[in-house]
């Protein structure tokens, strides 16, 4: 539990000091060790490197100091490489000099702590820092439990993660929070004008019917803050069935709901001044008779009718009409989140999701907040001729495009189309999984640009 891996000040004495120090500075603190401590650094070849530690020892066989590196000659390397911390001996600790940013430092800590215990569940006593008294250890927990919520949310398989489930996740969420939440299930999808999530997941068992869910939160005449995030609990990739290989990961193709889940509880927990809308369109993209087919042709909520060129092109499906439905209440901001094309990682590998908007200052709010909190996040074009790759010959758009390049523009310039008509919009498009081990997180699910995202909501509507 978090609760126990994060300590305020005033709870603990004695708590073992953490030095940070770059490879530059190193040779210098050596000269401050006492000579055992120095010969001890020395003799397990303690040189600084980024995320490499030495417990240094005290008289009586305990550690009476911790080195952490930080690489380089500036440490201008992974800015949560205090994460590796999170795999010290069990005992509580400390930060003390050398780290630039103590908040940063132990959010990796938190971050860097998470394991997904569901089915096995380690024993093992974990580590505990003591929070700097200097930092806000409130939003520090905020964060971290976002963070870990969309981990949890990703790393569970989708026997146990369909849409009820993750209907349940937010119901819960809400009751937390004092927030409205209503599910529309099924064959209501369509008596409420939301066909496409229908016919996505149509095919689906009984008891895995799609749905959208809807939580909202906040004063009426607050500024309209809208997130949407793709549910697709698992995606087969219907009948223009995946591969083994390509499907083995789809348990997180709901990862965009995940981190707007994720990003929801932060935007209540700190109260900000808004009025919250969470949607999650949620479905699985089975294979039955009910399946819709290439070359259907699907009326959307907006009226605007898909010629579906790939079944496995279902994301945006379900997206476009809960962005049509979000945009009829015109929102002051509306972003959506969605594991949604492979091009987006080619492109940009997998720690680094692609944010779309054709608002530059918005682009360059997000930017600079990314690189505040250390939330990665590169903004993409929307590159208006290339438009002419999802046309279809017999309806007004194709779901899956034409010739193979550009994949994630082309999806971005279809949702476009979603969007009403001056609404400040985002759509990103995340991974949602660490394909291997980072100091501030294990092999899994991982949260993207959320906490970029909510620093730029906390500037824009400070709390009060």
């Amino acid at each position: 539990m978090l609760a126990d891996i994060l300590q305020d000040a005033s709870e603990v004495e004695g708590a073992v000091p953490i030095q940070a120090v770059t490879a530059k500075a190193l040779p210098d603190l050596l000269t401050r060790l006492d000579p055992p401590a120095r010969a001890y650094a020395g003799s397990i070849g303690f040189d600084g490197a980024a995320g490499r530690t030495a417990l240094l020892p005290d008289d009586a066989g305990g550690i009476a100091c911790v080195l952490l590196g930080l690489g380089g000659n500036n440490g201008t390397g992974d800015p949560l490489v205090a994460g590796r911390l999170a795999a010290l001996p069990a005992g509580t600790y400390r930060l003390a000099d050398g780290f630039s940013d103590r908040a940063l430092a132990a959010l990796a800590f938190a971050l860097g702590s998470y394991r997904f215990g569901r089915y096995r569940e380690s024993r093992k006593e974990r580590p505990r820092l003591v929070l700097p008294e200097d930092v806000d250890g409130a939003a520090i927990r905020s964060a971290a439990e976002a963070v870990w919520l969309a981990r949890d949310l990703i790393n569970t398989p989708a026997n146990d993660m369909g849409p009820g489930e993750l209907a349940a996740a937010v119901e819960a969420l809400a009751a937390r929070h004092g927030a409205a939440c209503t599910v529309t299930v099924g064959d209501r999808l369509v008596d409420e004008s939301l066909p496409l999530i229908h016919a996505v997941g149509a095919a689906a068992a009984p008891g895995r019917e799609p749905r959208l869910i809807d939580l909202v939160w906040g004063e009426e005449a607050a500024p309209k803050v809208t997130l949407v995030g793709k549910g697709i609990t698992f995606d087969t990739g219907g009948l223009d069935i995946k591969p083994s290989t390509g499907m083995r990961l789809m348990k997180k193709d709901m990862g965009g709901a995940a981190n707007a889940i994720a990003l929801a509880s932060m935007v209540m927990a700190a109260r900000l001044p808004v009025r919250l809308r969470l949607l999650v369109p949620s479905a699985e993209n089975a294979i039955a008779g009910e399946a819709f087919r290439p070359g259907d042709i699907l009326k959307s909520r907006k009226g605007l009718t898909v010629e579906i060129g790939n079944t496995d092109a279902e994301g945006r499906l379900v997206l476009a009409d809960a962005l049509a439905l979000a945009s009829e209440e015109e929102p002051a901001l509306l972003l959506d989140f969605a594991t949604l094309t492979g091009a987006a990682r080619v492109a940009l590998g997998p720690d680094l999701p692609a944010v779309f908007t054709p608002d530059d200052n918005l682009a360059a709010d997000l930017a600079e907040c990314a690189a505040t909190v250390a939330d990665p996040l590169w903004r993409m074009p929307l590159w208006a001729p290339y438009a002419e790759t999802i046309e279809s010959k017999v309806a007004d758009l194709d779901n899956a495009g034409k010739g193979g390049f550009a994949g994630a523009i082309t999806a971005a310039l279809f949702l476009r189309r979603f969007v009403g008509d001056g609404i400040a919009w985002v759509h990103t498009d995340l991974f949602g999984w660490s394909p291997k081990a980072k100091p501030s997180c294990p092999e899994g699910g991982e949260a993207h640009a959320i906490r970029a995202v909510f620093e730029m909501l906390r500037r824009r509507y400070p709390a009060k």
